[in-house]
Parts: structure tokens; sequence; C-alpha cells
């Protein structure tokens, strides 16, 4: 049924479950409406992954009408979950709709963004299949903005009008993500990733500047696929030379798949009815087992900071919750198990205020996403750690060695005095 974005929130009622569509496709419209309209309802409980776009329902004037849960902190909701406004569910991105399908958490309502129908009269979730077809599937009520700005992409996310409840008509640029120009750094650890990235590879790697430097210098390269949650538009050029063409895939030779997309109108413009791109439901695409079907599967994930024992964390600073657990170790695990795979870890030796990533002991608080035993290569721009298989005694030297040069002294008598500790 056509209504308007206020009628379509008369829908919703004080105690519900909603979910919102992800990243890019988060429906702007309809989360706007929601939050004109947050006087009518309390605690309604809002679930979703990283979106893009204010989040308004998530500012302090909206405690008592909505809690906000988040599978993966976006910088919107960053603050209202520390702030105890909201919270953070931990979780692997692969089991996301799993407590959708489980009635874990029971969806009342999902919103969603989609194509307009086609002459049969099948709309697209667009940019982002990810976790929300399996809300789409179970929550009882579906409300969706027709967007026409929306890219109608191959894959899972196909949904009939007919299964739409109530949809509002709203013609909107969905939120875009342009990459910066690379620091001497990221280029540095680009080149460094790149020398243990073989032809034939099926690639992993996410968005921002070190991805980016990844895929900038792989020009090289040859017969390369990718089998990745997300991309962006790093992939474009290679796509174009034919350097990735997905030839060598076991698991959708000669297609491009994922689970979400977000970059430029170029990006989004180039997946648009291309057959190429395959945009699946994550449960699949993050499952291990589909992962490691694909040869030499090269995992290219980042870190907040790593000890000298190999944890990573990569979701907080401290107590302070960053990001999430997303799919770093359904990339991780699946890589290492891949005929010849590889899992990488890259990240700046320093932060921004020069204070080391490669540290003695994890911040107090801090959460370990990768845990010691499932680590492998650790990149640097100072160079590269191969981690498996090594004793604590020999990955303290490793990392040391790819730690900042100023930083190499501290450490080594920091971790001195932490095994004298232990004896």
């Amino acid at each position: 049924m056509k209504v308007t974005a206020k009628e379509a929130m008369e829908r919703i009622k004080s105690g519900d479950n909603v979910y919102i569509h992800t990243a890019a496709a988060a429906p702007q419209i309809l989360i706007e409406a929601l939050s004109e309209c947050a006087s009518s309802f309390s605690d309604v409980n809002i679930y979703h992954l990283h979106t893009e776009g204010t989040a308004r329902y998530s500012q302090p004037e909206f405690r008592e009408n909505f809690n906000v849960n988040s599978f993966f902190i976006g910088a919107n909701v960053r603050t209202a979950i520390n702030d105890l406004r909201g919270s953070y569910i931990p979780v692997f991105l692969s089991e996301v709709p799993a407590l959708f399908r489980r009635k874990i958490i029971n969806l009342d309502v999902a919103l969603i963004s989609v194509s307009p129908p086609d002459k049969h009269g099948y709309c697209s979730l667009g940019v982002s299949v990810d976790a929300s077809k399996a809300a789409m599937e179970e929550a009882r009520i579906v409300i969706a903005q027709i967007n026409d700005k929306m890219p109608r992409t191959h894959g899972d996310g196909i949904i009939h009008i007919k299964k739409i409840d109530y949809y509002v008509e709203h013609s909107q640029d969905i939120p875009t993500a342009n990459a910066h120009p690379l620091s001497d750094v990221e280029k540095k650890i680009g080149e460094n990733v790149v020398e243990l990235i073989e032809d034939g590879a099926t690639l992993q790697m996410g968005i921002g500047a070190i991805p980016n430097a990844v895929l900038g210098s792989l020009s090289g390269h040859k017969n390369l696929g990718v089998h990745t949650e997300m991309f962006s538009d790093g992939v474009l050029p290679l796509l174009e030379k034919g350097i990735i063409n997905g030839s060598l895939k076991k698991k959708h030779p000669g297609k491009m798949t994922a689970t979400f997309a977000i970059g430029s109108k170029k990006l989004y413009d180039f997946i648009d009815d291309n057959p190429v791109v395959e945009m699946l439901d994550c449960a699949y695409v993050n499952d291990t087992k589909i992962i490691r079907t694909n040869p030499k599967v090269t995992a290219i994930n980042s870190a907040i900071e790593i000890d000298l024992t190999g944890q990573i964390c990569a979701d907080s600073i401290g107590t302070r919750l960053y990001s999430g657990v997303g799919g770093q170790m359904d990339f991780i695990r699946g890589a290492s198990l891949s005929e010849g795979g590889k899992a990488i870890i890259a990240l700046p030796s320093v932060t921004r205020r020069g204070e080391t990533r490669i540290v003695p002991l994890l911040k107090k608080g801090a959460g370990v996403v990768t845990t010691r035993a499932h680590v492998h290569y650790v990149v640097t721009e100072y160079g590269v750690a191969n981690l498996y298989g090594q004793s604590i005694k020999q990955r303290q030297k490793l990392l040391i060695g790819i730690a900042h040069p100023d930083k190499r002294e501290t450490l080594e008598k920091e971790f001195y005095n932490l095994m004298k500790m232990r004896v």
C-alpha cells in the first residue's frame, strides 16, 4: 500500500523491534519520519548494522522513545552507545541473519530501501543485502522507501512489491563515500601487503585508505577474484583492466561476490543491473565453508592495536566501543582454511598521536576480535610479520621488528618486565 512517510510510522507501536537497512541503503526518509514521530513511541527497540545518515533517533532527547541496538557501531551512533543511550551486540556478521531467522530477536518492523519495481513487480535491495534480506523476510511488517536512485542489483536482494506492506515513493541520492589522498605510510603498507598477494587470489577487503592503497598497487597482477563482505571504488580500475575477472574462483566464477557496497555515484552506476556483481546474504558470503572453497583467499583487515602475543583489538579503544566484530573473524578463518589462503591484518605502526599500535598489553577493557591463535600475517609500513606457528617469544621479536623504530626499545623493555612478572 502506498502511504506517506508519516502514515507509515503509524504502523509502528511502542515496544516494537524495528530493523533499519544497512549502510548506504538506510532509508533516510523513513528514518527522519521515525524521529519526527518520536513522541508517539516509548521503548521502540531499533536494530541495525552500520548505517549512513544522521541517525537522529539516537539523540539524547529521544532517550525514552528509542533504544538503539547496533551489531556494528557507525559514527552516527557511537556517542549514543558509549553514553549508554544504546547498546552494542557483539556478533559475527555471518551470524546476524540467524538472530532473526531463529527468533532470537523477533522483528516487528523492517524499514528498507529498494529500487522501483520492474515490469514484473520486483524491487531490489540494491547496495545492501547483508542481514537485511533476513530481516525483511522475518519482520511482521515491511515498510519500504522506493527510491529511483537505488541501483538494481543481481543476487539475493529481490523482493516483489506484494511482499512490501507499505511503501513511500521518494527520490533521494544515496550516501556516498569518496576516497581521500593516500599518505606515504598508507602507500607503504599497501606495497607491503601486495607482496603477499599471488596471481589468481580471491580478495576480501573493506573500505578505507589501506584497502585503496592495496588495490592501487595491484596493476601487475593477473586473474584476481573478489569474494568479500563489502567493496568500494578501488575495485573499478582493476575490473576495467581485466585484472579482476574471477576466472579462477570455484564459487561464482567470473562474478564479483559481496554483501554490501558503499562508494561514489560511479560505483553505484557500475553495479546497477550488472550481472558481474552478485549481492548476496551475509550468512552465505561470510560462511567459512563458502569462503574456503575459493583458492588463495587473501583476507585483508585492519586493527586498532595488537599486543605482542598476537591478540587483535579491532572494535574498541580500551573500554570505548568504536565499531564491531563484523566479518573480520569470518574471513580470517575462511582465508586460513583456503588452499593457499592468507589472512592479513594491516595497520599503521602508530596512531595519529604517535602512540604505538603494537603494544605489550591491550588497553584495559579492549576487546579481542581476532585471537592469538587465529592471527597469521601482520603488516605495517615497516614490514611483514608471519606469526603463524610462532611461539610467544618469537612473536615478540617479529612484531617489534615491524613496530615504529622509535618504539622498539621501549617495547622490548616492557615485554621483558612482563615476562619477569610471570616467573
